[in-house]
């Protein structure tokens, strides 16, 4: 009880509801105009005569990608107010989502002013791209300072954790703010994870397995390999914000069976946007029905994120192709029977413009005998995580295409067919994320209330708890971040930034939860025996697949800056 006279606190006494999300609302204008600023800064930095220049861009790369974090900073506040005003519209804002409002705007504002963790080595300040303290004192709003004073207190984080475990029934933390439909596709794929996937997802793991065929049979079956496919030719014609709910919740249950559709997206993706309407017709419904399992086989050792420098070609011979080369980190390559190829067509070019794509056909392979057709070899990479599908090295030598299967029939396009597929392979990749970070605040609440320490359970103690509650909020902002981008695709705008900021977000997000997750197990987290273990193994390779971090950072600065 305070004493007369003396100010409450948000955590001491009720908010209302209309206080909070008009300080919300209040701190949203400051940060977007210090992102202006901002921008203006580090253009000047990384510009020559009046343009962008990629050789600046690279010398200035803190400030460069720093305009790439803070701009992902502000997205997130304006959606998570934006969810904020919705739910309470619809009578929906309870006391859960007003402590993930609250505890979600103190902490990324507080990082905006001292410092975003882009990862654990590497905090950008305001001052590395080029802003001065009074371009700082703008965020010295009463609104700002209330929410970063009394926003995210250890009051408030223990509040959400007790409200967590009373509410443990609830698929998620907090109200979405999707729409029923949606919902119910969550709910649905939920049960399926937790019968069909969760219990045997370790041991798949530990013995490096692939996921059993049963599994592909029965998604199949649900429609996940077909949801954002039309419905002329085989699909549902879902919306993205299906793709993303129905991946958030099979990653949950394994990363491994929440990217199965992640290659038949990519696929039908390419086919949708560049393929010919005898191409659409004859692999949509294919690849809709699982009857055809696609991978995409674009990366080559040596160049990475570098696909302008591939070297892979595809020769010309009659009406076919004759492909030889090399590429490397091919996921599900084995017991596929399509692969999305990209090579080298013009052998004059050394850029993007040569490249062209072919959906080239190959003869599904064995435990034996993993590649069967001829002029086509691999080797399995073992891998710290993300198995289930397994990662190969490929070698063609003569490896034969037909010529119907060029994508789109034209050489020459293939660079920017794949372009076309970014926003929707970046923004189910943040769903995954998502459903990664999800499985982490899973386990790592049931070990907290299971694990006692010292006479009491260890979601009593308060960093333990903290640590719980800052996965459920990070967890709430990206997923709003991920919705947003899936909304601005299905409404035909590009959304590429908005896609590379969640999953910028989303992977950094989950690698913060899996790491919190094993912390909070001490010393069992490090024992394989424990599901967390792979979870941290999981949720490594989220900032690296896509577009690593660096370079989905890259990507959305040269976008702001231009």
């Amino acid at each position: 009880m305070a004493h007369d006279g003396q100010d409450l606190t948000m955590t001491q006494r009720p908010v209302l509801l209309d206080d909070l999300l008009a300080l919300t609302a209040a701190a949203v204008p400051p940060v977007e105009a210090l992102l202006k600023k901002a921008k203006t800064s580090v253009r000047a930095l990384v510009s020559n005569q009046g343009r962008i220049s990629a050789e600046l861009i690279e010398t200035h790369q803190t400030a460069a990608h720093g305009i790439a974090w803070l701009a992902t900073y502000v997205q997130s506040l304006r959606q998570m107010h934006k969810w904020a005003v919705n739910l309470s519209d619809q009578g929906l804002f309870g006391e859960t989502e007003q402590l993930i409002l609250q505890i979600g705007f103190g902490e990324y504002l507080w990082q905006i002013y001292g410092g975003i963790q882009m990862n654990q080595g590497e905090i950008l300040r305001l001052q590395d791209m080029g802003l001065s303290q009074e371009d700082m004192r703008a965020l010295m709003e009463p609104a700002i300072q209330t929410l970063t004073q009394d926003g995210n207190t250890q009051a408030a984080r223990s509040r959400l954790v007790t409200l967590m475990q009373e509410h443990s029934a609830n698929i998620t933390v907090g109200a979405t703010g999707l729409d029923e439909e949606l919902e119910m596709i969550r709910a649905q794929f939920r049960r399926y994870a937790v019968e069909k996937v969760e219990p045997f997802a370790h041991e798949w793991h530990l013995k490096d397995e692939l996921i059993p065929m049963e599994i592909i049979e029965e998604l199949a079956e649900m429609g996940v390999f077909g949801l954002t496919i039309p419905e002329e030719f085989g699909g549902f014609g879902l919306a993205k914000a299906s793709m993303c709910v129905v991946s958030e919740e099979l990653s949950r249950g394994y990363i491994g069976v929440g990217s199965l559709g992640t290659r038949s997206e990519i696929a039908a993706e390419l086919i949708i946007a560049g393929g010919t309407q005898e191409q659409k017709e004859k692999w949509l419904p294919r690849i809709a029905s699982a009857e055809t399992l696609p991978t995409a086989v674009f990366t080559e050792p040596n160049t990475g994120s570098d696909l302008g420098s591939l070297r892979t070609r595809a020769v010309k011979e009659g009406d076919d192709y004759r492909i030889t080369g090399n590429k490397t980190w091919i996921t599900h390559a084995a017991r596929t029977h399509v692969m999305t190829l990209l090579a080298r067509t013009d052998p004059e070019t050394d850029n993007y413009k040569g490249l062209s794509m072919f959906l080239a056909e190959k003869i599904p392979g064995t435990d034996d005998d993993p590649f069967p057709t001829d002029g086509m070899t691999g080797g399995e990479i073992e891998v710290l995580g993300y198995r289930g599908m397994k990662e190969y090295e490929l070698a063609f030598d003569g490896f034969h295409v037909k010529g119907e299967n060029l994508l789109g029939g034209e050489e020459g396009k293939g660079f920017k067919q794949l372009m076309e597929t970014f926003e929707s392979a970046r923004i189910q990749t943040a769903a995954r994320a998502i459903g990664v970070a999800q499985s982490a605040l899973d386990i790592s609440i049931q070990y907290a209330q299971e694990r006692k320490q010292f006479g009491k359970a260890l979601i009593n103690f308060p960093r333990v708890s903290s640590k719980l509650a800052m996965m459920a909020v990070e967890l709430m902002m990206a997923r709003q971040l991920t919705y947003f981008s899936a909304f601005e695709k299905d409404e035909g705008r590009r959304c590429d930034v908005e896609a590379g900021m969640a999953k910028l977000l989303g992977a950094r997000v989950a690698w913060a939860a899996a790491d919190n997750g094993l912390q909070i197990h001490g010393g069992n987290g490090f024992a394989l025996e424990y599901k967390i273990s792979r979870v941290l193994c999981d949720a490594r390779i989220l900032n690296i697949f896509e577009g690593a971090a660096e370079i989905q950072a890259q990507v959305i600065a040269r976008r702001l800056l231009d």
